[in-house]
């Protein structure tokens, strides 16, 4: 398994930027970011990928609802085009309360809109020509798409089964978040790699994203878990994974404790069949510091 790192995107685009190649100097082949309600997350990966160079670039994850399909895989091949080809799209629902809310429209029928999108966006990556006609969404374009560029692999937030299937079927691989170890190798692998293989696709890919805090206070860094990720513990598909691991909250699948603590907790994530971890890392700065040296280690020994 190895090892990223979610970059910190509330800093200006430069010390983002700047980070993202700190890290690469220090080993890490993979760095991640997310979209909520901050910078655009395929722009922003552009532009640290024009200035870092031999690292994966993955976005954890972009909202379908507000993108045409045809308008994210021009946008995801102009990346993956800019990049020399080393973007991953991450794409996902997003939550009921958010795409109802701020973006306006329906979350009626979910995994029918997966579904449909990924029928649009998988051949249109793979600079095909589309005609589809479905009931959430339609597209049609004259040809494939006029960008010359590597294909990006696709990997799907999916933590219900449906969307598992669908991961498994139409895309590359999954992206969890907020999932515990028991969770990735009960549920999460088993349904992900039954899909691919009904299917006649590859193993899977299945990346991992999760707090993790080197530390020698557990309790406080548990506590400071629990205050920064609050919200997830709230919003129903990261409700249904915490409930299915025992977890009481976020801070009960948070990887926090001193180093041999640390490295024990994401080797369970490594036995569960994860195959990429990506770091969350917070705590103090030195809390952070001693956690990059840990995942960098950890990346390191393979």
């Amino acid at each position: 398994m190895r090892c990223g790192v979610i970059l910190d995107t509330s800093k200006p685009i430069p010390d983002v930027t700047a980070e993202a190649a700190r890290l690469a100097k220090r080993g890490i082949d993979l760095v991640s970011v997310s979209q909520i309600f901050g910078y655009d997350a395929l722009t922003l990966l552009a532009l640290v990928g024009q200035n870092v160079p031999d690292v994966e670039l993955a976005t954890a994850v972009v909202p379908t609802y507000p993108r045409h399909p045809v308008a994210l895989a021009a946008q995801a091949l102009t990346v993956s085009a800019a990049t020399g080809g080393r973007l991953t799209l991450g794409i996902g629902l997003s939550h009921q309360i958010v795409v109802e809310n701020v973006f306006g429209t329906s979350f009626d029928r979910p995994a029918l809109h997966m579904r449909e999108y990924l029928s649009v966006l998988g051949p249109l990556l793979r600079h095909e020509q589309v005609s589809f006609r479905g009931e959430t969404l339609s597209a049609t374009t004259f040809g494939p798409l006029e960008i010359e560029a590597p294909v990006p692999p696709i990997l799907v937030a999916a933590l219900g089964t449906r969307m598992l299937e669908l991961a498994g079927t139409l895309a590359e691989g999954t992206v969890t978040w907020m999932t515990g170890p028991a969770t990735v190798a009960d549920h999460i692998v088993p349904t992900i790699t039954a899909a691919a293989e009904r299917a006649g696709r590859p193993a899977p890919r299945v990346s991992v994203g999760l707090p993790i805090c080197v530390t020698d206070d557990p309790d406080a860094a548990r506590e400071q878990a629990a205050e920064l990720f609050a919200i997830y513990g709230t919003l129903p598909s990261y409700r249904a994974m915490l409930d299915r691991e025992g977890a009481a909250g976020p801070a009960d699948v948070a990887i926090v404790g001193d180093a041999d603590a640390v490295r024990a907790g994401i080797a369970r994530v490594a036995e569960a069949g994860a195959t990429e971890l990506s770091a969350a890392i917070y705590g103090s700065a030195t809390e952070r510091a001693a956690t990059l040296d840990l995942v960098v280690d950890i990346n390191q020994e393979g």
